[in-house]
This record gives C-alpha cells, sequence and structure tokens, in this order.
C-alpha cells in the first residue's frame, strides 16, 4: 500500500506505531484425525466432515470439545461422494457414490435413507435460506449427475407414525446441457428479491444459467415449478465459456446472515467470472461482469471463496487471493508438503472464516479489515464516492482522496467543483489560491474562499478576518462591473444578493463587528452606497444610517430608520435636525415611543427649533409637552418650566387653566414658582401672578395685585389664610383702605364690612375723610354695639358654669376622702393566687385586689417607653432615700427628718400614679391591649420552636 507520498502532500503525517495485521491470516486447526479427512462442509458454526468411509464427526464450533460421531453402517462398498448443508447448519444431505441419499438433523443421532433420492447421484443443493427451519428445509432444488434438477422438502418429525421416510417429494423440473449433450450441475443458488420474485442460478462445467419468476402465491409445494415452466419452449439465459476444468463452482458473498447476496465469483475453465449482483433488472441478475484469466503456469485451480473484496482460489498446494477492484494478487500462501495435498475451501457465511482441509490437517483463514486498502484503489480508479466511503474514519487518506478528486477536476476544467474539494482537504491556501488565479477562474476562488471560511473553527480570527476581507473584495469588484450594465442586471442582482447574504451570516458576524472599519473602507473605496447602509444596518450601526439619510436630505427615511429601530439615542442625537423639517413626524415618533424615551434628554431638539420661531414647530413642541405632561404623568421640573414658558409666550389662554390644573400645594406642583412668577411678571400676565402669589401663600402680595385689576379676586385672596385670622384682618384691611380711598364708595366699604367677620367699623372708620357724616355708619354702628353685647352675655355665662363646675368637683374630692374598702383574711392576690396579706397590697374600687409586686409586673408591660423609664427612676431614688434612711438617724423630731420622709412619700405616691393609676383589668389598659397578639412577635419563632 503506497500511501506515504500522497499523505506528505497534504500536511498529514504517516506514524504508525505498529505493522498493521495481515488481511488474512491462517491457523491451524488443533486437530489430529483418526483417519484421513474426506469431506469437509461448514455453516452457521456447524462443522461436519466425514473421516475414512464410514464416520461421520459432526462438532459445534461454539462447543468444540463435545464432537458427535455417527457411523454411516454401511456394508457395501458406498462411499461419501459430496456432504452438503443448509446455511441455518441444521439439515445435512450426504451423498453417497452408490446413487443413494442420506439426511440427518442437527438435533438427531439417526441418520435417514432418502427413498426417493435413490438412484440418483447428487452433485449440488440449492437450499431455500427464505422458507427454511430446524425442522423442514422448505421447497429446495436438488442437481445431480445427469444434469436433471429435482424440486424436493425434507421434513423431519419425531412423532409421525411409523418413522416414514422424511422427503415429502421428489419431482423432476429442468434438465441443462452442454454441448448438445446432458451435463452434471455443478452449482445451485436460490435468491428472492424485494418485489418476491426468485432468481436461481445454476452451473455446469461451461455455462451459467440463470432462471427467474415468481411463485405462484399460497403454495405450499411445487414453488419453483411454475418458474421452470416458462423455459420449457426456450433456453433460459447463459454464459458460457469455451474451456472446461471437468467441473465449476460459484461462490457468493453476503454482508449479513438471511440477506440477498451482493457479489459472485465462478470458478470456470479459464478463469474467474466475477461481478455484482442487481436485483432490479429483468434479465440477469449479474451486473459489472470481469473475467481473470489464469496465467499460463498457474495450475487449474480446486476451490473457490468470495470476500467483500477478494477472492481465494484453492491450488494443490497454495492459496492465492486476487482483489476484485482491480484484478491485482495481493496474498499468496504456500503450505508445506508435510499436510499433504489441499483438497477443498470452504467459507462459513455467517461466521464470515474460511476452511480448507487436507487428509490430515485442517486450517482457518481469519478475514480482518478487508476494506482498509479499498479506498486507494476506488481512489486511482477514479471512484471517489467510494473511496471517501471507505475511509471516513481515516482523516490522512480521506484528505488523499479529496486532494485526488479536486485535481482531478481541475484538469477537467471543472473549476467551482474542485474548489469545494480542494477547501476540504490540508493543502496549502497560498497554493490552491494561486492555482485559481493563474487560470483567472474568480468564481472558483470565491467558492474556495467561501468553502475555506466554512470550515474554519471561530478561534481562527486571523485567517477569517483575511477570508471575509478577500471575499468582500471580490464581491465589490463583480458588483462594480455588472453596475450600469443593462444586459447584466440578471447577474447584478443574484451577485447583490449573495453578497447581503454572505454579509449576513452568523459565522462571521464577530469578525465583520471587530472588523467593521475596514469593510467600510472597502464599500467607500468602491462607492458603494446602497450596500454601506445594508451593512450599517446588520451592524446595528444605525447612527451611521440615519447620518447618511441626513445628509442626503433624506429626512422621513432617516426617521423612519430610527421609528423601526426604536434606540433612544438615535433620538437624541438627530432629533434636533429632523424638527427643523418635518417637526409633525417627529413629534409623532416621539408620541409612539411613549416611556422608552427620556423627555428631559429630548429638550435641546425643542428648544432649538422653538427658537426658530415657527408656528408649527411651535405647536408641536407644546403638544409633546402636554403628551408627557397629560399622558405620561412626567413630574421633572424642567419639562413643566418648559411648557409653561411656551404658554406664556405663544399660548396665554392655556397659561391659567395650567396653573389651576397644577392646584396649590406646593408638594404637588412640579414647575418652579418662582420661575413662573418672574415669567408671567415679564410677559404681563398679571392674574396668572395673582395666582403664583396665593400657591407661594405671598397673600398680601397677591391682593396688592389683585386690587390693581379685581375687587373681588383681592377677597377671595383675603380669605385663603383661614388659619391665621390676624393676617386676613390685615387684608382685608387692605381691601377696605382700597375702596374707600382708592374709589371713594361708602356703599362698597360697607358691603366689604358685612362680607368678613373679623372686620368691625371702628377699623374702618380711620380710613374715611373728615366731612363724611354719622349717617352712612349708623347701621354698622349699632350692629357693632349688638355684638358686643351679646358677647358680654356669653361671658357670663360660661363664668356661672365654670362656678358650677368647680364647686361639684369639691364636693367630689371630699366624698374620695371618706371612701374606704374591706380586706378578708382569705382574700387572695387576682395576679398570683395566694394570700393578699402576706405582702404589700392594692385594693381597687372594682373589687381586684393585687400585691404591689404583682401589680407592677403586670403593668410594666403595657407602660409607654417613657412610664417604663420614668418608673426605674423613680424606683431607684425610693432606694436609695431607704439606704440613706438608715445610715443617718437624725434626732426625732429633726426638720432633716421630716423633709427626708416627706421625700419618700412623693416618690411612693409618683410611683402608685404610675402603677396603679387605673386597675389592670377594668382599666384602659387592658381596652387597649385588645389589639396585641398574645405571642411577642420578636419570639414568635422561639415560641414555635417550642412547640415542634
Amino acid at each position: 500500500m503506497k500511501v506515504t507520498q500522497s499523505l506528505v502532500v497534504t500536511g498529514y503525517v504517516s506514524a504508525r506505531l505498529e505493522e498493521e495485521k495481515p488481511i488474512f491470516s491462517k491457523q491451524r486447526i488443533d486437530f489430529s484425525p483418526p483417519s484421513a479427512i474426506n469431506h469437509l462442509v461448514v455453516c452457521n458454526n456447524q462443522l461436519c466432515m466425514c473421516l475414512g468411509k464410514e464416520t461421520l464427526l459432526r462438532i459445534d464450533l461454539g462447543k468444540p470439545d463435545q464432537p458427535n460421531q455417527i457411523e454411516l453402517g454401511r456394508k457395501d462398498d458406498a462411499r461419501i461422494h459430496k456432504l452438503f448443508l443448509d446455511p441455518s447448519g441444521s439439515h445435512l444431505l450426504i451423498s453417497l457414490t452408490s446413487s443413494e441419499c442420506l439426511y440427518v438433523n442437527r438435533n438427531s443421532q439417526k441418520m435417514r435413507s432418502l427413498s426417493r433420492w435413490k438412484g440418483h447421484l447428487i452433485e449440488s443443493v440449492g437450499w431455500n435460506k427464505h422458507m427454511g427451519s430446524e425442522s423442514n428445509t422448505g421447497p429446495i432444488l436438488v442437481g445431480t449427475s445427469q444434469g436433471q434438477m429435482y424440486e424436493a422438502e425434507i421434513v423431519v418429525s419425531e412423532d409421525r407414525l411409523f418413522n416414514s421416510s422424511p422427503d415429502q417429494y421428489f419431482k423432476y423440473i429442468y434438465s441443462l446441457e452442454e454441448d448438445g449433450s446432458p451435463a452434471p450441475v455443478c452449482c445451485l443458488e436460490i435468491e428472492r428479491s424485494i418485489d418476491a420474485r426468485f432468481f436461481v442460478i445454476a452451473t455446469t462445467r461451461k455455462r451459467l444459467y440463470q432462471f427467474v419468476g415468481k411463485a405462484p402465491e399460497a403454495s405450499e409445494q411445487q414453488v419453483f415449478q411454475p418458474i421452470f415452466n416458462q423455459y420449457a419452449d426456450s433456453l433460459p439465459s447463459f454464459q458460457e465459456f469455451p474451456v472446461s476444468l471437468g467441473y465449476s463452482e460459484i461462490s457468493f458473498y453476503t454482508s449479513k446472515l438471511r440477506s440477498s447476496p451482493r457479489s459472485f465469483a465462478w470458478m470456470m475453465g479459464n478463469g474467474v467470472l466475477y461481478g455484482t449482483l442487481d436485483y432490479s433488472r429483468l434479465d440477469s441478475l449479474l451486473s459489472d461482469m470481469k473475467v481473470w484469466e489464469y496465467s499460463a503456469d498457474t495450475e487449474s485451480p480446486r476451490s473457490i471463496v468470495l470476500t467483500q473484496f477478494h477472492f481465494l482460489l484453492l491450488l494443490s498446494d497454495r492459496v492465492k487471493a486476487i482483489c476484485t477492484l482491480n484484478g491485482q494478487l495481493v496474498f499468496e500462501d504456500v503450505f508445506p508438503d508435510k499436510f499433504g495435498r489441499l483438497l477443498r475451501m470452504v467459507k462459513d457465511s455467517v461466521a464470515g472464516l474460511i476452511w480448507i482441509y487436507t487428509e490430515k490437517a485442517v486450517f482457518r483463514y481469519h478475514v480482518q479489515k478487508e476494506s482498509r486498502d479499498v479506498w486507494q484503489m476506488y481512489m486511482n480508479m477514479g471512484k471517489f464516492d467510494l473511496a471517501k466511503e471507505y475511509c471516513k474514519d481515516r482523516p490522512e487518506c480521506l484528505d488523499a482522496v479529496l486532494a485526488k478528486e479536486a485535481d482531478h477536476c481541475f484538469q477537467n476544467k471543472k473549476y467551482v467543483e474542485s474548489a469545494k474539494y480542494y477547501a476540504l482537504t490540508q493543502r496549502y491556501f497560498e497554493e490552491i489560491a494561486l492555482k485559481f488565479i493563474e487560470a483567472k477562474q474568480e468564481e472558483a476562488l470565491k467558492e474556495f474562499l467561501l468553502k475555506k471560511l466554512k470550515n474554519l473553527k471561530l478561534e481562527d480570527k486571523t485567517q477569517m478576518t483575511l477570508l471575509v476581507s478577500w471575499l468582500t473584495e471580490i464581491y465589490l469588484n463583480w458588483l462594480g462591473m455588472f453596475e450600469g450594465d443593462e444586459s447584466k442586471q440578471n447577474q447584478f442582482d443574484a451577485t447583490r444578493e449573495e453578497f447581503r447574504q454572505f454579509l449576513s451570516s452568523s459565522k462571521i458576524k464577530e469578525c465583520l463587528l471587530n472588523n467593521r472599519s475596514t469593510i467600510y473602507d472597502l464599500l467607500a473605496s468602491h462607492g458603494n452606497v446602497v450596500d454601506m447602509v445594508f451593512f450599517s444596518v446588520i451592524m446595528q450601526d444605525y447612527e451611521r444610517v440615519v447620518a447618511h439619510h441626513c445628509q442626503h436630505d433624506d429626512y422621513s427615511a432617516a426617521l423612519e430608520v430610527m421609528s423601526k429601530y426604536q434606540d433612544p439615542s438615535l433620538f437624541y442625537k438627530f432629533s434636533p435636525v429632523l424638527m427643523q423639517h418635518i417637526p409633525k413626524l417627529v413629534v409623532d415618533a416621539w408620541i409612539t415611543m411613549r416611556r422608552r424615551l427620556d423627555p428631559k434628554s429630548l429638550i435641546p431638539a425643542l428648544v432649538n427649533y422653538s427658537q426658530i420661531g415657527s408656528s408649527e414647530q411651535i405647536g408641536e413642541a407644546i403638544r409633546y409637552l402636554e403628551f408627557c405632561v397629560h399622558d405620561l404623568n412626567v413630574t421633572d421640573q424642567a419639562i413643566h418650566n418648559y411648557l409653561l414658558s411656551l404658554y406664556a409666550k405663544y399660548k396665554p389662554k392655556a397659561l391659567l387653566w395650567y396653573l389651576e390644573q397644577a392646584g396649590s400645594d406646593t408638594n404637588h406642583i412640579h414647575y418652579d414658582l418662582k420661575y413662573a412668577l418672574r415669567l408671567c411678571a415679564e410677559n404681563g400676565h398679571r392674574q396668572a401672578c395673582v395666582h403664583i402669589y396665593k400657591t407661594m401663600e405671598l397673600y398680601e402680595e397677591a391682593v396688592d395685585l389683585a386690587l390693581q385689576m379685581d375687587v373681588d379676586l383681592a377677597k377671595s385672596c383675603a380669605d385663603m389664610p383661614e388659619e391665621d385670622e390676624e393676617l386676613r384682618k390685615k387684608l382685608w384691611l387692605k381691601i377696605a383702605r382700597h375702596v374707600v380711598q382708592e374709589e371713594k364708595d361708602v356703599k362698597k366699604a360697607m358691603v366689604c364690612l358685612s362680607s368678613c367677620n373679623l372686620l368691625k367699623i371702628e377699623d374702618i372708620l380711620p380710613f374715611f375723610p373728615d366731612f363724611v357724616t354719622i349717617d352712612h355708619f349708623k347701621e354698622a354702628i349699632c350692629s357693632s354695639l349688638q355684638e358686643y353685647n351679646k358677647h358680654i352675655d356669653e361671658l357670663k355665662q360660661e363664668m356661672e358654669e365654670a362656678t358650677e363646675s368647680a364647686k361639684r368637683i369639691r364636693e367630689d374630692i371630699q366624698e374620695m376622702r371618706n371612701k374606704y374598702g374591706v380586706v378578708e383574711s382569705q382574700e387572695k392576690c387576682a395576679s398570683c393566687d395566694f394570700p393578699l396579706l402576706n405582702r404589700p397590697f392594692y385594693l381597687f374600687l372594682c373589687g381586684h385586689m393585687f400585691h404591689s409586686d404583682c401589680l407592677l409586673q403586670e403593668v410594666i408591660p403595657h407602660l409607654s417607653p417613657f412610664k417604663q423609664t420614668r418608673l426605674e427612676e423613680l424606683q431607684k431614688k425610693l432606694v436609695t432615700s431607704n439606704q440613706v434612711k438608715s445610715r443617718q438617724r437624725p434626732k426625732e423630731g429633726g426638720e432633716g427628718s421630716h423633709k427626708g420622709q416627706q421625700s419618700r412619700d412623693q416618690i411612693k405616691a409618683d410611683i402608685d400614679d404610675i402603677v396603679a393609676a387605673e386597675c389592670i383589668y377594668c382599666g384602659e389598659l387592658t381596652i387597649k391591649s385588645i389589639d396585641k397578639p398574645f405571642i411577642n412577635p420578636q419570639k414568635y419563632e422561639e415560641e414555635n420552636n417550642s412547640w415542634l
């Protein structure tokens, strides 16, 4: 196998660590026969051999240590002529020289004579693989030495009455001839196609016959009779060769058990006819036939066996293997003379082993990796598909086949096809590229680069960048050549579509992204603006696309791109330009984007076009700001301030409505009050200023400004500080002074007096001039005096009620001092249920009694943090006071003792006020604790775990 030279070119290195085992390896079986071996057959691991004249030895190769020996028991001189074993190894036929036939089943020790077969010397048996079983051969064909063919069937049943003959029938169907006389039927083979047609191959010494036909349906016997009846009046098709050996043998190769053979090899007089079997043909099963002729010095072979790619010929002292692909002798094995003459070679089609025997020994051939060199043969024959099929798991061989196929296509000027194969090889990239460049085959070069790019890994970034740039340049050159030529418009469109598909490829997306500046430069150098825009879209470089449209004054297209991809950054950058030309469309796009846009970022665009002064642009600005304020509920102060400024300058009627809608609560107003006030003042919107003053709680300024316009407006402003009566009075005095001094209307001043209950006649009298008579104020003065009298009466009544209440309180206090309770000796504490009189205790009017310490423990959890702290301080003071008393014992009646006692009593009283202010069970503490949980939430987990 000469592969090394071709592999070196491709870059692969042949580094076999050990010699490969030969395809055919021989093994001698450790078996010394007691007598000479005359015949041997093997099928399905069942071996049968004839030893001497009388002995039949059967061996199950799965259990070789348990041979089975049967004696023929013949008293005459009959010897075994041939052995026939079916493919399953169940049925053995023994042809005797006395024209008799014996039968032995694998599961039986008894040898049965076939009475119907008597008188015929059996030369061949065609087994029916499709209809047989272990106990039934099914319809089979039998060939005799007189050229006659019979259809027969053997059925074995131990329960049959009187143990009758197993042969069901034995009927004549056809005769074969050679040169006008009967010829022995050397071989028979039965096959069936998918469409239920039967093929029968029969050979004589010089001829190979074929019988084709369908068996009748539901036929149990006479399956082959209808097929052979077709040839009663006409000869079947046959192959004939002039030279005869006096015998012939045919061998078939089957890849799987119970499948149909794929090829055949027929050993005849002057050579071997071999080929494939085609079951789809109607006339002949044989196809692709070739003849391998014997050499002049070659002796006649004795037997033939066919494997997948070889046929083996058995000579008297050696075995030769010839490759069926090229007819070359690839193997020859010479046997020593000590083993004797080689008799025959058989093949176990199930196990795939080849057996050879002499009279003294048995040999076995193993076939290993028969297809390992087949790829090279197919490659040399130009059958590249088959070559690739047989070297899929050998990359170095596959590379050699691809390189050979690529060279073959290149030589035959199939440049594009060769480029596809070159791209799959390991041939040097530069060498292949130069081949196509020198041949001026840009289409093939492009195909080569595309295939190479497809086969690259993502890690090969440098190579990928090179290929992408080169392919881009090729596409742009083609587009430049085809553009403008009407006759090549279809080519131009197809190339552009292919180029765009190339740019859209997901595999090169990262490469294009990292090298987009290079691609942009290539596109710009060719002036290909359309594809530059397309490439920008692929790269999601929408900014470049929009900028391109803006440069060409195609603002609608720019906005369309922005609206399609909805990238906020594009709107922020290009809106100032677009607003100058298509403000309505831009605002519509903004509104469509809703909250995806930040209105504050669009203020530069709004300010830009509002400064130009176009009424359409200003109206669109107001429309978008109103959408932000009312629909999106935007609270940004900048948006509200800008809308307010546009209202103040261009839409004053909406200004006051906007301010009123915003309300007067400064916590919910989103515009700047000071800015709004200045803006309204500059533009002379005094009523709006009054509203802003009121919102800012500058009521004096609001009233002063309102008096310049409308007294009623000033009155509404004066009533706003409802909680500050002094301020309200002051504001109303301003209004009254204005009415009197500015308008000089006494009646109107009296109306003001009646509108505010805080003003009295004496408050506004100083505002009137001296010449005004009292008649104008007579009613007001009388009303004021009546109000004073009424107020004095109310004060008297309140004083009397207070005196009566104080009297009742003094009586209650006196009554409480004399109240007492009786405590029995058996009374118990309501909290701890121990006798009450053991320790200091508290007695409540409701009847509940508590030890002082028990009550303290019950009350503390319900006290506020402040009272708990206060109680702790008092308890500490009481303890300190007791300690001081015990250390210092002044004289009785001393002033220090009296003050200390008084201090301790006060502390105790303060403690009692906190602890015993009310009964813990009947007072407000119990009522307030009704919504508190029984378990403290902070200790809930601890309590919960304690119950688990």
